[in-house]
């Protein structure tokens, strides 16, 4: 009886961080906010890539468990870079431009960024509910202040890219496009394998690093973020 009470709690503990974000994203599209029926499917879209990034990282730890002895160093770099970040990424960029690429309403800078943070956080929501019921509300506490501003942040990187490739796509400037696309791709991927490289090494004083990487992560993906939503313009 206590657990279908507890439940509720438990989800709500999950849910809540990313919704947070999400208003304070949408909150600084300053010229023209995006239409709801949109961003909710973003949020769905992101929380479908967790589904197809999890079978992918299921994948990539078979072909490397083959290859590789899972207690070296080089195992687990190429999991987190290549395997977890490639995967999870990957599939978030893949889903966001099949529903905002030539939507109507992607029309400014900063929509770019809206549309990823939103498919970054709808993963981040749907993967924490399921870290948060297997481990409770002590993992919850972390992962509000760890995991999911993580995903966020990598939305924002993601997202500045994205818009300015299809800002050069307007011009005609394909080359230039698909560079800005693979920047898209590439920059939060590697901020995600740092992330999971740093977070998941044992070693003495890496608890420190770990804590002065998300923090600095954080503020420059705010800065950012600040500034580009002051400069927003339309393509």
């Amino acid at each position: 009886m206590v657990y279908v009470f507890y439940h509720p709690i438990l989800i709500a503990a999950a849910v809540i961080p990313a919704v947070l974000l999400m208003i304070r994203v949408y909150r600084a599209d300053r010229l023209e906010r995006e239409p709801a029926g949109l961003l909710l499917g973003l949020v769905l879209r992101g929380a479908l890539a967790t589904v197809i990034a999890l079978v992918l990282e299921r994948l990539g730890e078979a072909v490397l468990a083959f290859f590789l002895d899972e207690s070296s160093l080089l195992y687990r770099l190429l999991l987190c870079f290549v395997v977890v970040a490639c995967s999870e990424e990957g599939a978030k960029l893949f889903l966001l431009k099949r529903r905002t690429w030539n939507s109507p309403s992607f029309d400014c800078q900063f929509d770019g960024v809206v549309y990823a943070v939103f498919v970054s956080l709808g993963f981040a929501l749907w993967e924490n509910i399921g870290y948060v019921v297997m481990y409770g509300l002590g993992t919850a506490l972390v992962r509000a202040v760890t995991a999911v501003p993580g995903h966020a942040c990598f939305g924002v990187f993601m997202g500045m890219w994205y818009a300015t490739a299809r800002r050069y796509e307007n011009c005609g400037w394909h080359d230039r496009s698909e560079n800005s696309m693979w920047k898209a791709f590439l920059i939060p991927t590697a901020l995600h394998g740092c992330y999971d490289t740093i977070a998941l090494s044992e070693e003495e004083g890496f608890g420190l690093i770990f804590l002065v990487f998300v923090t600095a992560m954080f503020i420059a993906a705010l800065v950012l973020m600040k500034k580009l939503s002051r400069r927003d313009s339309y393509f």
